[in-house]
């Protein structure tokens, strides 16, 4: 009913940058949220960043200051720039919409994930 594709990763030295982008699409009338998150294998997720469809953001404390997150709240896009990367960043990153709900009809989803995408730094 939503698909949420990401776009963006690769390998990048330590020091440089990405930007990853995540678009949801479907039936969608609204999504409260959208975020990305990280996890390393063995790993829990952790959040990296979140923004309200208010332009609201919260950070994890190992990214504050490199990293910054937006969206396009008519293209319910949301993207992430990450700059100074560090191999402590590489893993695989996910992007997640919170509370999305559905129009035709309308109908509350909740929470949905993309599939990840991987960003690997090399020292």
């Amino acid at each position: 009913q939503v698909q949420l594709v990401e776009s963006g990763g690769g390998l990048v030295q330590a020091g440089g940058s990405l930007r990853l982008s995540c678009e949801a699409s479907g039936r969608i009338f609204s999504v409260k949220a959208m975020g990305w998150y990280r996890q390393a294998p063995g790993k829990q997720r952790e959040l990296v960043a979140d923004i309200t469809s208010g332009g609201s953001t919260i950070y994890g404390d190992s990214v504050k200051g490199r990293f910054t997150i937006s969206r396009e709240n008519a293209k319910n896009t949301v993207y992430l720039q990450m700059n100074n990367l560090k191999s402590a960043d590489t893993t695989c990153y996910y992007c997640e919409a919170r509370e999305v709900v559905l129009e035709y009809p309308r109908k509350y989803l909740g929470d949905d994930w993309g599939r990840g995408i991987q960003v690997s730094v090399s020292s």
